[in-house]
């Protein structure tokens, strides 16, 4: 049995009270929600430190609420509330579809907006016991200085697995993060890095507090996830679309894969393939084809390296002829 190590639980009311005790507790100190990642984690001593800060009771992170003409859904908001929310259904039907993919019914009640946007970086190499990863040597994303996937490298290649992130930067959404300094706010596509260690540009010492998805005024976004089973496993491939309609003709569109690299990687050539067409089936496959020459999985997921890259000019001409048969029914 994966034990956790010691620790001190701080339960803060407030964003305030959450941050000063943070600053009081050092460098040493994490913030948790749902806690579905970071304990795990902690049980495989990925990360250790010797104080939690829940954010589990602090309300103003909880919900979905309109402000400045966003939809705003606070970070603590649960993973299923998310995937049932009437109002994110309705207009943010792929960030629904998203929410709802994410593991099982439990670990959903559990897990939260916050955390999934969040999510660290996954690796074959480095999500294995403490015991496991001693006896090959420690990788470079823990304690080591070696990318096992990559030796050569100096950089490490976890993945990133999470599957709202590759929506959220489609859509074109925005993370709010708080912290001593104050609030400030980042596009989600700014919010990743492309490394597998410091995949965040979130500093440790901010609070992501909620995630603001732009007005739903004349574009459809959808997501597609590829994983062993339908359920509890994280995806392999996701593919998240977005197009602005003019009418029946693309006016934009964005196209933007999870999964195959240690962030969400748009693909701004296989969005340009479509943009003033009619969305045909030639259109849609050249954008499959453009989706597919960047795709580079590593070995260091489920499945075999060239089925998963295949399976992304499937799975992204697949989004694309989803939207094009939504846009039919308006």
């Amino acid at each position: 049995m994966l034990r956790l190590p010691r620790f001190d639980y701080l339960e803060p009311k407030s964003l305030k009270q959450a941050l000063k005790m943070r600053e009081a507790s050092g460098d040493n100190a994490m913030y948790v929600a749902g806690g579905t990642d970071l304990y795990p984690n902690m049980k495989r001593r990925h990360q250790d430190p010797t104080t939690v800060i829940s954010l589990a009771n602090i309300r103003a992170l909880t919900g979905v609420r309109n402000r400045d003409g966003h939809t705003c859904i606070g970070a603590n908001t649960t993973l299923t509330q998310v995937a049932k929310h009437r109002r994110i259904k309705r207009h943010y039907p792929a960030i629904a579809t998203a929410a709802g993919s994410i593991s099982t019914p439990l670990l959903r009640n559990m897990g939260t907006l916050g955390g999934n946007l969040c999510l660290d970086t996954r690796c074959n190499y480095y999500n294995q016991t403490l015991e496991w990863r001693k006896s090959i040597d420690y990788c470079m994303k823990k304690d080591g200085a070696i990318c096992w996937v990559a030796p050569s490298s100096p950089r490490c290649w976890a993945v990133n697995s999470s599957d709202l992130a590759p929506v959220t930067v489609a859509i074109g959404a925005e993370m709010a993060l708080v912290s001593a300094d104050g609030e400030r706010v980042v596009p989600a596509g700014k919010f990743y890095n492309d490394d597998g260690i410091e995949y965040l540009t979130k500093r440790p010492d901010e609070i992501l507090t909620e995630l603001r998805l732009p007005q739903p005024n004349g574009w459809d976004a959808t997501y597609l996830k590829l994983a062993r089973r339908g359920s509890f496993d994280f995806p392999v491939l996701g593919v998240a679309a977005w197009i602005r309609w003019d009418g029946d003709t693309v006016a934009d569109a964005r196209i933007v894969l999870g999964a195959v690299a240690s962030y969400p990687m748009p693909v701004p050539e296989a969005g340009a393939a479509i943009i003033g067409t009619s969305l045909g089936d030639d259109a849609i496959e050249t954008a499959a084809t453009a989706a597919f020459k960047p795709s580079k999985p590593m070995d260091n997921t489920d499945h075999g390296l060239s089925w998963r890259k295949q399976m992304t000019r499937v799975y992204v001409a697949r989004a694309l002829k989803e939207l094009r048969a939504n846009n039919k029914l308006i």
